[in-house]
């Protein structure tokens, strides 16, 4: 029994309507593995893009088109198998968390290969995701409900605000400058804050977890109590009965 999906970000629900509209008018010769494919090869032409743009900034305009393919790709997959009634609940969960965390680190190696990124700051971003993610995966095994999202952001607020930054960046905001001499980008702060933040979320979401999980299940007391187990009586006989001992008014007297 696959497990409900629960989104609370901003924009789940405007987002789940345009997907439904766009799955009921995609071709029938195109099916949900054609879009996976799709976000996974948009996700090396956005890291391609970024690397690109060591020699042209205009090349973080492409990283924000293939942002947006990326997005179709990634999102349409599984609702237009749930609109076909096509699902495929544990190989469609396999892949699409197997290729959302290949896509990640793509896209994360991208950024910290750009001009306006460190990589160690990419790379944070990368692993601070993952361990997100993997939060989420051990939710849906314990709770039984799959969690898109953390509070009120979820994966499509995250790219909407890489191609905001993408616009600023290729505008030539200046959010390359470098923070107090130390050869940290503007854009390096904001990574970094990011990734405290979604550390922060999952430090929060465990511990609430942790305290559903303790009082739900009390600590086991043994049900022996302490000491030297209680004397039984003798059983006697095939009853079980105890054997007793005749007094001396009723004792029958030797003859």
């Amino acid at each position: 029994m696959p497990a409900p999906r629960e989104k609370t970000f901003l924009l789940a629900r405007p987002e789940a309507r345009a997907l439904e509209w766009m799955a009921r008018r995609v071709p029938r010769r195109v099916t949900p593995d054609h879009m996976t494919a799709l976000g996974m090869l948009a996700a090396f032409g956005i890291a391609a893009a970024y690397l690109l743009s060591n020699e042209n900034p205009l090349w973080l305009w492409a990283a924000s088109g293939l942002l947006v393919v990326h997005w179709l790709g990634d999102s349409l997959d599984g609702t237009l198998a749930r609109v076909r009634k096509a699902e495929r609940p544990t190989y469609g969960y396999y892949l699409d968390h197997l290729v959302d965390a290949v896509a990640t680190a793509v896209i994360g190696l991208g950024l910290g290969l750009s001009p306006y990124m460190l990589l160690a700051t990419g790379l944070a971003i990368v692993i601070a995701y993952l361990v997100l993610s993997i939060n989420t995966y051990l939710e849906t095994q314990a709770f039984g409900v799959f969690s898109l999202g953390y509070g009120r952001l979820g994966p499509t607020e995250a790219r909407l605000g890489l191609i905001a930054l993408n616009t600023a960046l290729a505008l030539g905001a200046g959010l390359q400058a470098t923070v107090a001499g130390l050869g940290v980008s503007l854009l390096d702060v904001i990574g970094l804050a990011a990734v405290a933040l979604m550390l922060g979320g999952v430090v929060w979401r465990a511990a609430r977890n942790l305290r559903v999980w303790r009082s739900a299940s009390p600590t086991r007391r043994s049900a022996r109590p302490a000491g030297p187990p209680p004397r039984t009586p003798r059983a006697c006989g095939r009853t079980g009965r105890r054997a007793r001992r005749p007094s001396p008014a009723t004792a029958r007297a030797p003859s």
